[in-house]
């Protein structure tokens, strides 16, 4: 069945404005399925926050098996928000309090942009291995995203991610190690994920934590690993969640931060993601803007209305993919209990 749109959550209008069918709770509630309830940690910064959700959403609407799927956000202690994002959260996301009394099958627990060096001195840190490890022993499976998945190997296995000499970002191929494994059913034997981190923890890192590594890239590393059978957690490194546009906005971010000195070099383009016609007009922008004086209130537009729409998604059918499979098997597993 699909997504059940249970509350007025915008992400829900948004996701039915791009063609996605959600049912009502009580159709839900009349059609003799079973739930499934998957709650979603949802760290990352404010700008980001709504999009988040939808694309979390819109892996997790594929899954298309025999059980209403309830999918809810909640959020960390919010002192490092913003007014706006606050009433957002306190406006349409359940409270980690109401889940842990509710009861939840699996957990979702985003990446996050990093604040520090050491991963444990996040604002988020001491909540987040609050939610880490109620759903280690409350919850039948938990994917780890990005951030998320360092958190594991720092609190699980006293593995420290590595910072590395430069951002690892744009979208690269990945080589499945185990085609066998459940997750892995119906996926291609090469699959495509952007990645963008600054640090990062490798597949012998996973190996030595006791994890099996399923998916690596020669050039970009990890993507995916599970630990346990059936996965108690899922680790993804790579960003299947990503929209087409999310690299292009993030480079935008960056040229922003260098033309108001937030950072001293003038971004590298994501590798594997703008094409030939893309990278001219941007680097036409770029000696646009580097060459001549502006005012900061003169500078001219990013050109992101006029790339967004030649972005090309190699990735979401493998990402939605391994969600379908996630699912289905804590939907099974539930069954049997």
């Amino acid at each position: 069945m699909p997504l059940v749109a249970h509350s007025r959550l915008p992400a829900f209008d948004a996701l039915r404005g791009e063609g996605l069918t959600l049912i009502p709770p009580e159709l839900a509630a009349a059609n003799g399925l079973p739930s499934l309830r998957v709650g979603l940690l949802n760290l990352m910064p404010d700008a980001a926050l709504q999009a988040t959700e939808r694309q979390f959403l819109r892996l997790v609407d594929g899954y298309g098996g025999q059980a209403n799927l309830f999918v809810y956000p909640f959020a960390v202690r919010a002192e490092y928000r913003a007014e706006i994002a606050v009433a957002h959260i306190a406006t349409h996301y359940s409270t980690f309090g109401q889940l842990c009394d509710a009861g939840l099958d699996a957990l979702i627990i985003t990446g996050a942009n990093p604040a520090a060096p050491d991963i444990t001195a996040e604002a988020f840190w001491s909540p987040m291995i609050e939610v880490i490890e109620w759903g280690h022993t409350n919850v039948d499976s938990i994917v780890c995203s990005c951030l998320a998945t360092h958190a594991i190997l720092q609190h699980y296995h006293d593995t420290s991610r590595t910072e590395l000499a430069a951002r690892q970002w744009g979208v690269y191929a990945h080589e499945l190690l185990v085609p066998e494994h459940p997750l892995l059913a119906g996926v291609d034997a090469i699959i495509h994920a952007p990645h963008s981190h600054r640090y990062a923890v490798s597949a012998a890192d996973m190996e030595r934590a006791g994890m099996t590594v399923l998916a690596v890239g020669s050039e970009a590393g990890l993507h995916l690993a599970v630990s346990g059978d059936p996965a108690r957690f899922i680790f993804f490194q790579g960003h299947p969640e990503y929209d087409a546009i999310s690299l292009l906005k993030e480079y935008k971010r960056e040229v922003q931060r260098f033309l108001t000195g937030g950072r001293k070099t003038y971004p590298t383009f994501p590798e594997h993601y703008f094409d030939a016609a893309a990278k001219r007009r941007l680097e036409a922008y770029q000696r646009q803007v580097t060459e001549s004086d502006f005012e900061q209130d003169t500078i001219p537009a990013f050109p992101e209305a006029e790339l967004a729409g030649a972005r090309e998604n190699t990735w979401s059918a493998a990402g939605r993919q391994i969600y379908r499979n996630w699912l289905a098997g804590v939907a099974a597993r539930k069954s049997r209990t």
